[in-house]
């Protein structure tokens, strides 16, 4: 059988009948949009990252676009990140009209290098947009000092950091608001898609919730343009409630595997995740580094094993963002890490055969190299 980056069969066969009682509570409720389980959890996921409001929606680009859109963030803005992210990151912000603004990530953890992003405001600066990359947090306490500064908003993306912490804050209480992704892969995963955005903010709650449904303040009934069909679906929502009384187990497990990752690896030449200062990681994927990655990916195949590289083009080298203007060598930490890191297998119920397996397979092919 062959060895992937992610499965859901064996979590799913674990949750099998919680999973489908959801789908069936959700069903036998008589509603089937915006019900008490979205409601429901909503009010939980805000109260386990002691927000005060959340708002499910349908994907997590959407929950970033929304997100920005309920700051202010418009046409003539600029929202400072950074390239090396999934490609939604930037979508989200091209799709606000306001113009995406890179800086580089730092060579040994692969989160945006704070110390460039001062440089990069201007006037037409409107928020700072961190990417918890990986499972692990950007150093905050610069941003929000240089937000303060500048009067900018802060909006977390934190689709691969659920549960992480930051000098024991979660992603996601740091800033003005926070988006996250439920996608399958996620560390809280639905069975489809899935994002939210919380805020202690009441007006951006209120900006949000409206955003969401057609700009409408009550039904029928438009105030603010330009809103949106987004929606959380009931029966991910009630899904995701299920999933989110486990999401500390979740975590743990993770760390788990990555503890044998490491142990079965540490004297390799492979450079393996580093911890950030006051981070606690919650290994979204487990990210590796090495300068002869294709081949190694290549390698591996004869195993059965198929990696994922997260992520082998960086955003401002793709031809849909060239209006941007930005040539090779703009990022130069960005661009040298496309050529080396790679992912490998990582989910919660990842078997210990299947960990030895990669371990065994890496070890004899860096081996031979």
């Amino acid at each position: 059988m062959s060895t992937l980056v992610w499965d859901y069969l064996a979590e799913y066969e674990n949750e099998r009948e919680d999973i489908l009682d959801a789908v069936d509570q959700v069903f036998r409720s008589g509603k089937l949009v915006l019900g008490k389980s979205v409601l429901g959890f909503e009010s939980e996921f805000a109260a386990y990252h002691g927000a005060a409001h959340c708002v499910g929606v349908d994907n997590g680009t959407n929950a970033l676009k929304l997100g920005l859109q309920a700051l202010g963030v418009g046409p003539g803005d600029e929202v400072i990140t950074v390239s090396n992210t999934a490609a939604p990151t930037v979508v989200a912000i091209d799709g606000t009209g306001a113009t995406p603004v890179f800086v580089d990530v730092r060579r040994e953890d692969y989160l945006m290098n704070v110390d460039q992003v001062a440089a990069a405001i201007t006037p037409r600066t409107k928020c700072l947009l961190p990417v918890h990359l990986y499972g692990q947090c950007v150093d905050m306490a610069p941003l929000e000092d240089l937000a303060a500064r500048h009067g900018l908003a802060i909006l977390e993306d934190c689709a691969q950091s659920h549960g992480a912490r930051h000098h024991g804050r979660l992603a996601g209480s740091m800033g003005n608001a926070a988006a996250f992704s439920f996608y399958p892969t996620k560390v809280l995963g639905a069975y489809g898609d899935g994002g939210a955005t919380i805020t202690s903010d009441d007006e951006v709650m209120g900006n949000l919730r409206r955003l969401r449904y057609y700009g409408m303040r009550e039904r029928y009934y438009v105030v603010q343009v330009p809103g949106h069909n987004s929606r959380l679906d009931e029966v991910q929502a009630e899904i995701l409630r299920r999933k989110l009384g486990r999401l500390d187990d979740y975590i743990a497990r993770r760390r788990a595997v990555a503890r044998r990752y490491a142990e079965g690896l540490t004297d390799t030449d492979l450079v393996l995740p580093s911890l950030a200062q006051g981070n606690d990681h919650v290994y979204y994927v487990y990210v590796v580094r090495h300068p002869r990655r294709d081949q190694i990916i290549e390698a591996l195949k004869a195993y059965d094993i198929h990696l994922n590289i997260s992520y082998p083009w960086p955003v401002h080298t793709m031809t849909g963002f060239a209006h941007l203007g930005y040539q090779t060598g703009s990022l130069p930490v960005t661009e040298e890490l496309a050529h080396q890191i790679f992912s490998l297998p990582m989910y919660a119920s990842l078997s210990l055969d299947i960990q030895d397996k990669v371990i065994d397979a890496l070890r004899e092919v860096l081996r031979t190299l």
